[in-house]
């Protein structure tokens, strides 16, 4: 199998507490054997119930195994902030073989009838915006060569309804639906594009009541683990899934959205 990246160098966004799935995607790139560049926004851990994470990111980079680690903080929601990342990265290292964006907006969101323009624009320059210009920045950078990795993050809104969360769904939604249109345009340069659905993963956000209400609707009595989506975009990111490309993947454990 083909799934060493060693002297292959991946950006991850979004890394900034150690029960994230983009802790524990990096932890798997790291065991492959790539370099890192992790991204990180505080502020918005810091603004959330569940808090930043206590350690800080300097530790959780230090979390990492024996790769080569660095990291920086940018806020998304800068049109700019995009293009200055793969910059940071590229200064760093040269060259960038793969782009995870797992960052997100959450909270501040609504139903039909709580919706402003703001809630809308925020969570659509977080999530899809700055999704898109990281894959362009990404893009420009890559000359060509095998092992060109682009992989989004989208959640449960094609398979189900996302009560209360219309934004979040909206600029979540966005990102399956130009997966398609940018692998095809990134093909030839040796670049898949595939996006992911991890479904509902316990990252320390949900009540004692949902956590419960949502883990009976697993087939396996419980929620996923930030390692179970881990596993698929860590392979994604190998020559083993170079024949993948356009891919909506939804990884939900069979979860029951009824009944």
């Amino acid at each position: 199998m083909s799934v060493n990246l060693h002297g292959r160098v991946a950006l991850v966004t979004g890394v900034s507490r150690r029960a994230g799935i983009g802790y524990a995607t990096a932890r798997r790139l790291a065991g492959l054997g790539a370099d890192l560049f992790l991204h990180h926004y505080s502020p918005h851990d810091r603004a959330q119930p569940w808090g930043a994470d206590p350690a800080g990111p300097q530790a959780i980079a230090a979390d990492m195994g024996g790769v080569r680690v660095e990291h920086a903080e940018f806020d998304l929601a800068d049109p700019d902030a995009p293009q200055h990342l793969v910059d940071a990265a590229l200064t760093a290292f040269g060259h960038i073989d793969i782009l995870v964006c797992n960052h997100a907006r959450s909270g501040g969101d609504g139903a039909l009838g709580e919706l402003t323009p703001a809630m809308l624009d925020g969570h659509w320059a977080v999530n899809a915006r700055s999704s898109i210009l990281l894959a362009q920045a990404f893009a420009a950078q890559h000359d060509g060569r095998a092992g060109g990795r682009i992989v989004f993050m989208t959640s449960g809104q094609d398979l189900g309804p996302m009560p209360g969360e219309v934004a979040y769904a909206a600029s979540k939604g966005a990102l399956a639906s130009i997966t398609c249109t940018l692998s095809d345009q990134l093909a030839e340069a040796n670049i898949t594009v595939n996006c992911v659905n991890p479904g509902p993963v316990d990252t320390g956000y949900a009540s004692a009541e949902a956590r419960e209400s949502v883990r009976r609707r697993f087939p396996a009595g419980r929620w996923g683990e930030p390692d179970d989506p881990a596993r698929l975009i860590a392979w994604l990111s190998t020559d083993d899934a170079a024949w993948i490309t356009g891919q909506v993947v939804n990884t939900e454990g069979g979860f029951r959205r009824w009944g």
